[in-house]
C-alpha cells in the first residue's frame, strides 16, 4: 500500500511514496556544502588550435543561467556560446564541465565570487546535453525528527525496500518546478493552452509566501498594477530573468510571446517541459496507487530497450503485447529494457491496456491534444515529446548515520533527481527539499 503525500507534493503530482516506512523528517540545503553535485560527463577531444575551451567549473550557491550570464559577460561573448550538459540546483556546491567559445587565457582568467575554473584546455567542440553521464551527490540531513536507533531503523528499512525496485520511482523532482515558487509547470500550461498573456504574468507575478518580502511585495503590485516601469524599480536585481521579461513589456507593451522569447532558450524550454513532468508525476502516481508494478511489464505498457552502456534508449519503443511479455519480462528483469510513462507532447507513443487507460485519462482530464505543443509563436516552447521510464536506478549507496542526522552519498544517471530518493527517506514537507 503507497503512502499519500502532502498537499503541496500533490501540487506537482507527486501523489504517494513508494516505501511505507516512517520518514526520517530533517532539512536538505542548510548550507550550500551539504548538497555536493559532482557531475560525471564525456571529455570533448582535446583539439590546441580549436576555438572552443572547456574547464570544469566549481560554483556555490550559483544558478546555472545567472552563472553563465556573468562568465559570458567576463568574456565579452553571447551566452549561447557557453556550452554545457545540465544545469544544476543553486543551492549547492556543484562541480561540472563547461565550454567557452574564448582562449583558454581568457577563461582561466575569470574572477567570480564562490566559483572556480580549472583544467581549462582547447577542444574539438563545446560541451552539449549528449556529454551527460550523471552525477555523483553527497548530501547532508540535518535536524532528523527521528533519532539515534528509530532514525537508523527508517532509513535501513527504506533502503531495503528500495533494493527491491532496483531504485527508486523515477518521478520529476521539485527543482524542475521552482523550489520556493512551483510555477514553472502553471506557465508551461498557459503557453500550450495559448494564453501567453497569463503564462507571463504567472511567471512575474504570482507571489509565494515562501519568498522573501521584497519579493513578494513587488510580484504582488506589479499583479495588482501592471505598471511595468515602476516594476523595473521594485523588483531585486537578484530576479534577473523577470526583470528582462518586465523590461521587454515595459518597451513593448502586450507583446507576450516577445517577452517569453526574451528568456535564455533552456528557460523558455523549460516552461513546457516542466508541465510534461507535472503530467508524468501524475500518470506515475497512478500507476503505483494501483499497484501496478513499475519494474515489471503488463500487456499494453512500452519499454525502452537499453542501449550499449546499459541506459534506457529513448528512440526505440518496444510495445507489450500477450505474444512477448514472456521475453520483455526477462528483459526488463536483466535491465535490459524498462517500463516508460508517457512525457506527452505534439508527437507522443501512448500505452494500451490499462496504462493507456492512465495516460489517456490524465491527458483528458487537462483538456489536451498532440498539437497544442506546437507552439509557433515561441517556437523553443514547441516539444514532441517522449517516454521516459519509471525507475530510476541509483548506485553506490551509502548512509552515514549519527544521531539527528545524516549524510547520503550516491550515483544517479542523467535525468534523475536526487531529491526524489532523499523524499523517500525523508517524507518532509516540500519546502524541507
Amino acid at each position: 500500500m503507497v503512502q499519500p503525500s502532502a498537499q503541496r507534493e500533490r501540487e506537482i503530482g507527486l501523489e504517494v511514496f513508494f516505501s511505507d516506512t516512517a520518514g526520517s523528517g530533517g532539512r536538505l540545503k542548510a548550507e550550500p556544502e551539504d548538497f555536493m553535485v559532482d557531475e560525471v560527463s564525456k571529455y570533448p577531444p582535446e583539439k590546441p588550435d580549436g576555438k572552443v575551451c572547456v574547464a570544469r567549473v566549481t560554483a556555490t550557491n550559483w544558478e546555472t543561467n545567472r552563472l553563465i550570464r556573468h562568465m559570458s559577460k567576463m568574456l565579452g561573448i553571447s551566452r549561447n556560446l557557453v556550452g554545457f550538459a545540465g544545469t544544476k540546483d543553486k543551492r549547492a556546491v556543484t562541480s561540472q564541465l563547461m565550454s567557452f567559445e574564448a582562449p583558454v587565457a581568457d577563461v582561466m582568467a575569470i574572477r567570480l565570487s564562490q566559483v572556480k575554473v580549472e583544467g581549462g584546455y582547447m577542444a574539438k567542440r563545446g560541451m552539449t546535453i549528449g556529454d551527460l553521464v550523471g552525477n555523483n551527490f553527497k548530501i547532508r540531513v540535518r535536524d532528523t525528527v527521528l533519532r539515534g536507533e528509530e532514525l537508523r531503523s527508517s532509513l535501513q528499512g527504506t533502503e531495503s525496500a528500495l533494493k527491491e525496485l532496483n531504485g527508486f520511482p523515477n518521478f520529476f523532482g521539485v527543482q524542475r518546478f521552482g523550489t520556493v515558487r512551483p510555477v514553472t509547470h502553471l506557465v508551461g500550461r498557459a503557453i500550450v493552452k495559448g494564453d501567453l498573456e497569463q503564462a507571463v504574468l504567472l511567471y512575474i507575478g504570482n507571489p509565494s509566501e515562501e519568498e522573501d518580502e521584497r519579493s513578494r511585495a513587488a510580484r504582488e503590485a506589479l499583479q495588482r498594477d501592471r505598471d511595468y516601469a515602476a516594476a523595473l524599480r521594485d523588483f531585486p536585481w537578484k530576479l534577473t530573468f523577470e526583470r528582462m521579461v518586465i523590461g521587454f513589456l515595459d518597451r513593448n507593451p502586450g507583446d507576450y510571446a516577445g517577452a517569453i522569447s526574451v528568456l535564455p532558450k533552456n528557460l523558455q524550454m523549460m516552461f513546457v517541459h516542466a508541465y510534461q513532468s507535472y503530467i508524468f508525476n501524475l500518470i506515475l502516481s497512478e500507476r503505483m496507487r494501483r499497484g501496478i508494478p513499475l519494474n515489471a511489464p503488463i500487456v499494453g505498457d512500452v519499454v525502452l530497450p537499453a542501449d550499449k552502456d546499459g541506459n534506457p534508449d529513448h528512440d526505440k519503443l518496444v510495445p507489450v503485447t500477450r505474444v512477448n511479455l514472456d521475453l520483455v519480462e526477462r528483459q526488463v528483469r536483466d535491465r535490459c529494457a524498462f517500463v516508460s510513462a508517457t512525457l506527452f507532447g505534439s508527437e507522443s507513443v501512448i500505452a494500451e491496456g490499462e496504462m493507456g487507460e492512465i495516460e489517456r485519462a490524465a491527458i483528458a482530464k487537462e483538456g489536451l491534444s498532440p498539437r497544442d505543443f506546437l507552439v509557433p509563436a515561441i517556437p523553443h516552447c514547441s516539444s514532441r515529446g517522449s517516454r521516459r521510464e519509471l525507475i530510476c536506478e541509483y548506485r553506490n549507496l551509502e548512509l552515514d548515520i549519527s544521531e539527528d542526522e545524516y549524510t547520503a552519498s550516491f550515483f544517479l544517471g542523467k535525468g534523475c533527481y536526487a531529491t526524489v530518493l532523499l523524499r523517500e527517506l525523508m517524507k518532509s514537507d516540500i519546502s524541507d527539499y
